[in-house]
């Protein structure tokens, strides 16, 4: 069992990942940072003592995207640049 503070996510890697997103499509972003599916959920969340579950969204159009993979951003699951102010 994982044994950080509640609610404090893994950082997955320091930098977002780029993927493609389909219209209309919907997906579980990992928010825990324990997935080994990244950025995807994999629910190795439900193993861990952090108190964390998926982020379902549906992407609004196809094409690329930047998912944050700190898991620290507050544009869920987009990264907004946060894994530059913090430190592993």
């Amino acid at each position: 069992m994982t044994t950080t503070p509640t609610g404090k996510p893994v950082i997955a890697a320091s930098s977002p990942i780029e993927v493609d997103l389909v219209e209309g499509q919907s997906y579980y972003f990992c928010t825990c940072g324990l997935s080994a599916k990244q950025p995807y959920c994999d629910g190795a969340h439900k193993k861990s003592d952090l108190g964390l579950k998926s982020h379902a969204f549906t992407a609004d159009k196809t094409g690329k995207a930047w998912l944050c993979m700190c898991k620290h951003t507050g544009n869920r699951p987009f990264c907004d640049g946060t894994h530059n102010n913090i430190s592993e």
